[in-house]
């Protein structure tokens, strides 16, 4: 379970966000949307702790992560697995080396063990034999998902996925929202999504929460979403279906 409450963080006296509190239940797959500069990577930021608040606290199964010491914090993060959102690949190292740097920083398997994972990572991602392959050489969908792979190497709690279809074509970008939803069932773990893409949001998220001008705005499910008379929570739904011709909308009258 992971908790935000009362969150505050500003940077060089602007405020970025305001008294944010969230709950992010175990096992679901939890959308965090908003637009551009609303603050949705500054709070994904607080969860894994990469940054601290100012005010406030997050807590991860009951830990306060901004109290803790960083030996600690690091174990943590271990629970975490994060798709970045230009996948932050290697480029000196192919795709199987990729994959196996988690296990090698923070595992003592031994090189045996470690190629049976990493086969095993590629395969969920059905990219059985690219390991050899270097990131250069792999398409835009094909480097998202070796950086998945990497990102549940370790068997994570949960995943973070920071704009996960950014700058992919619609058929590759049905492809990851496929990928998240089959690992959220396959490793039961607890999804969280930071995006804009509404059409993600309604394939593989079971609740939203809308952050707009730095504070949380609107949580709930996916479901109650529809049914919203929101005018701000429509107006971001009704302006993002328009950008990406979303052919399967919030019916909002």
């Amino acid at each position: 379970m992971i908790r935000v409450e009362n969150l505050y963080k500003s940077f060089d006296g602007r405020p970025v966000l305001t008294d944010v509190s969230l709950e992010i239940p175990e096992g679901h797959t939890m959308a965090i949307i908003g637009r551009s500069g609303s603050g949705k990577s500054v709070l994904m930021k607080h969860v894994i702790g990469l940054l601290r608040p100012d005010r406030g606290r997050v807590t991860v199964d009951g830990v306060d992560i901004g109290r803790i010491p960083y030996g600690e914090l690091r174990q943590v993060r271990r629970q975490f697995g994060v798709l970045f959102q230009g996948g932050a690949l290697f480029d000196s190292m192919d795709s199987f080396e990729n994959v196996a740097f988690p296990l090698r920083t923070f595992t003592s398997m031994t090189d045996v063990e470690i190629r049976r994972e990493v086969e095993d990572c590629l395969a969920m991602v059905d990219l059985s034999g690219v390991g050899p392959k270097m990131p250069a050489d792999l398409s835009g969908g094909m480097r998202k998902r070796v950086a998945l792979a990497r990102a549940v190497a370790l068997r994570p709690r949960y995943i973070i996925y920071d704009e996960p279809t950014s700058g992919l074509d619609p058929e590759t970008s049905n492809t990851i929202d496929v990928l998240i939803r089959d690992l959220a069932e396959r490793l039961s773990v607890t999804s969280i999504v930071v995006t804009h893409d509404m059409h993600s949001v309604l394939s593989i998220a079971d609740r939203a929460a809308f952050i707009f001008e730095g504070r949380m705005h609107w949580v709930g499910t996916i479901d109650e979403m529809h049914a919203s008379t929101d005018e701000t929570l429509r107006a971001f739904v009704k302006a993002n279906e328009y950008q990406i011709g979303m052919p399967h909308a919030p019916d909002l009258p």
